[in-house]
């Protein structure tokens, strides 16, 4: 169990770092990726099912969502759609288009060549698999964007998260660098749904539903349990909060609680971390008042 939660939150470490372009370095809360989770994972076994590589079927994914990214953009940037209202569009508009390209609410990969019926992966202990698959892909992702991040294209776009205004009297052209960003990180988060699909073994029109949460309780746990830390190191705190993340989960499915209340658990694991700051500083206080009341009675 210990594994196969390590496994799970690599791979759904991929979200957390997609994630984390937009809602932490560009400030856009982007909605889309409900919608773009599930798109990935529906292109990726509808094309399996047809015969298509699995490594070829992941690109799909990818590309995928950075086109379900692009159109949210657009309608942001060139429409003047409010930022969370473009997202839900989308979001709502890959619902119809995710049951299209399934041909159905589901479909299962039972039978089929996946990324885990490699024999490299077969050969591993149980559980493993996921492990490996979810080690590499978030470390490569994780120091592609770092490298790029560096780049003078990265440190725009890292410029426009921070100060439009101040981007925008330096020459850079903020409605490109939003484009880019969202289409960079639906695009990662259309792959994260294309090897989860795989690791299930099905797609599920409902499996974007609170995946957003879960995202965001991974970089939110890695930001609270780490501190403060550079950019690059945020990126690697995004893995070890999610992983951490599926540890907690685990411990309280152990409690005894169903796994139907997942979502609800996730979104109060989120709050608390949110909240962490604001109830440290009442606590902090609460001490300081008690500290100086008992020596006002001394």
């Amino acid at each position: 169990m210990i594994v196969s939660s390590i496994g799970q939150g690599l791979l759904w470490a991929i979200l957390g770092v997609a994630l984390f372009l937009t809602f932490r370095i560009l400030n856009f809360p982007d909605m889309t990726v409900e919608g773009t989770f599930p798109l990935g994972a529906a292109v990726t076994t509808a094309v399996i099912t047809r015969g298509v590589s699995p490594f070829l079927a992941c690109i799909l994914g990818f590309i995928a969502g950075a086109i379900a990214g692009l159109l949210t953009g657009l309608l942001y940037t060139k429409g003047k759609i409010p930022i969370l209202l473009a997202g839900i569009l989308v979001m709502t508009a890959c619902l119809s288009i995710n049951l299209r390209i399934m041909g159905g609410s589901n479909i299962s990969l039972l039978g089929k060549q996946t990324i885990f019926s490699n024999h490299f992966l077969e050969s591993l202990p149980k559980y493993f698999d996921s492990v490996f698959v979810g080690l590499v892909t978030v470390a490569v992702i994780t120091i592609l964007l770092m490298l790029f991040l560096q780049t003078e294209l990265g440190q725009a776009f890292i410029a426009t998260g921070d100060n439009p205004m101040m981007a925008r009297s330096l020459g850079i052209n903020t409605d490109s660098m939003t484009i880019m960003g969202l289409m960079l990180s639906n695009g990662i988060i259309g792959l994260g749904g294309a090897l989860i699909s795989q690791s299930n073994g099905y797609a599920d029109i409902n499996m974007g539903i609170g995946i957003i949460v879960i995202a965001l309780a991974s970089i939110i746990i890695g930001e609270v349990v780490f501190g403060e830390l550079t950019l690059n190191q945020r990126l690697v705190a995004v893995t070890l909060g999610s992983i951490i993340y599926r540890f907690v989960i685990l411990i309280v499915l152990q409690l005894g609680f169903s796994t139907n209340d997942l979502n609800l658990l996730s979104a109060i694991i989120l709050a608390l971390c949110l909240m962490s700051p604001v109830l440290g500083k009442k606590l902090r206080l609460t001490k300081v008042l008690t500290q100086g009341g008992i020596k006002n009675a001394k």
